[in-house]
């Protein structure tokens, strides 16, 4: 398939979200539909909107926007914690019934504050298999009429979603991304999951990912389409290398200054693929030509943690590599998130769709 690019739309209680410029009202929605509005004018296919208890509700967000742009598409984080199967599959479908079929659904099964939204999550095995339901009932609900299903966690009996997701070709409903990098997560994604999304790992890590979940998915009897690949990461991209090198190290500096983003030391860094990112350190600040891991040390989390640095013509070639592996995804972002919208839309992606 042909390669899909997708950016990041930081609807945050707080402003300056990773160093993003802080503006009057930068959570309203005019704000916002500015910054969706900018992706489709500057080639993006559409961008990640974040999920977490403290932040406005994700779903909501992505149903403003999408009916104030017209090819955007929102990639919508859900927990299936905070949604139960049915209800989420409803409201999924309905949207992209009004959208005209532009929903993707970002599933996420890390930690959150479970207690303050009434949910008893448990330990990661229970996590991981109430995922793996939660994908296979939803699934169900919207190819499938009077679905009947006794589950360890989700149950619903003669349930027919009546608004269905758009039909396109191939495309039966939203397509599914997942992220995860422990076994019981690798297993939810060869077996459930259209697109596992990696963080920013250097390509002989994401090589041998992408085929022990392939082997997976094989050995599990994975019944889906064949599973697709997808990297989430910051591309810091200037005019020159030179430039681009300076701007990261310097972003960097006033990280370990204190005055970026807040080194955390909370759940974050117990996730598995977190723990894989941190680790890169010890390999080196630099990996892969440009694979910037210093972020890592001093506060950068998920996304944050490493960074591809250069200018467009580098970004987009270590980006050519990901994609001779198998990745067909690409979630991008740096900051201040609106500027980088048009400079990484202008220069990276006519490279990238070259």
């Amino acid at each position: 398939m042909s390669p899909q690019f997708l950016w990041y739309i930081p609807n945050q209680v707080e402003p300056g979200h990773r160093g993003d410029d802080v503006v009057e009202h930068h959570n309203s929605l005019p704000t916002l539909t500015s910054h969706a509005r900018a992706l489709e004018e500057h080639g993006w296919s559409g961008a990640l909107l974040g999920t977490g208890w403290g932040r406005p509700d994700t779903f909501t967000v992505a149903t403003a926007l999408a009916a104030r742009t017209t090819t955007f598409q929102p990639l919508i984080a859900i927990r299936p914690g905070y949604w139960r199967p049915a209800n989420f599959a409803s409201a999924a479908a309905t949207l992209d019934h009004l959208s005209d079929g532009r929903v993707l659904i970002n599933i996420v099964s890390g930690k959150d504050n479970l207690a303050a939204y009434g949910d008893g999550e448990g330990d990661q095995a229970h996590r991981y298999a109430r995922t793996r339901e939660f994908l296979h009932l939803v699934r169900r609900l919207w190819t499938e009429e009077n679905v009947t299903y006794r589950g360890e966690h989700f149950g619903v009996t003669g349930s027919t979603v009546a608004l269905r997701p758009v039909v396109h070709g191939d495309r039966r409903h939203p397509r599914l991304y997942f992220g995860g990098a422990s076994p019981a997560a690798e297993e939810v994604a060869a077996t459930e999951a259209d697109v596992q999304l990696f963080w920013g790992e250097p390509l002989d890590g994401v090589a041998e990912r992408i085929e022990r979940l392939r082997l997976l998915g094989e050995k599990l009897g994975r019944e889906h389409a064949p599973l697709e690949f997808g990297l989430r990461i910051t591309t810091v991209v200037r005019d020159t290398t030179d430039q681009a090198w300076a701007d990261a190290e310097a972003k960097v500096a006033r990280m370990a200054a204190g005055n970026g983003p807040a080194a955390r030391g909370r759940t974050w860094r117990a996730a598995v693929g977190q723990q894989r990112l941190l680790d890169l350190a010890a390999r080196g600040d630099v990996l892969d030509d440009n694979l910037y891991t210093a972020p890592g040390r001093y506060g950068g989390g998920g996304a944050g943690t490493t960074w591809l640095v250069g200018s467009a013509e580098d970004v987009a070639r270590s980006l050519r590599r990901y994609q001779a592996l198998g990745v067909t995804h690409f979630v991008l972002s740096d900051t201040p998130y609106l500027p980088e919208i048009r400079r990484q839309g202008d220069q990276l992606l006519p490279l990238l769709r070259d």
